[in-house]
């Protein structure tokens, strides 16, 4: 079988910075994240990524060792991945479609 599409979101937290701000950690995983090539969107608590899961743990393991380099000691990460195989996930398109279909059920609901 060849790499599973995965569909990811985690949520890098930097410990050990000194400060209660992790805005430059996240900047800078979205940095190794816009070099990765896979399709990614940072929200409020994390970030959905989107890919092969080899590149997808890769992204999340770079992501790691560049807030090290920034100076956090330690790093916990919440993940949560999911894969399909009963149908093709357009590469790029599985978090959007996966909002685009509860969106369409809601749409049908009558107007209160």
């Amino acid at each position: 079988m060849s790499d599973l599409y995965a569909v990811a979101d985690f949520c890098l937290i930097p410990m050990g910075t000194g400060r209660n701000s992790v805005a430059e950690e996240v900047a800078e995983c979205q940095r190794i994240l816009a070099q990765s090539g896979l399709t990614y969107k940072m929200h409020g608590y994390g970030t959905n990524l989107e890919g092969p899961w080899s590149q997808v743990s890769k992204a999340i393991h770079d992501c790691h060792a560049a807030v090290h380099a920034k100076g956090a000691q330690r790093i916990a990460t919440d993940i949560r991945i999911g894969t399909r195989i009963d149908r093709e996930i357009p590469v790029g398109q599985g978090n959007d479609l996966k909002v685009a279909r509860v969106e369409s059920i809601l749409a049908q609901d009558p107007a209160k």
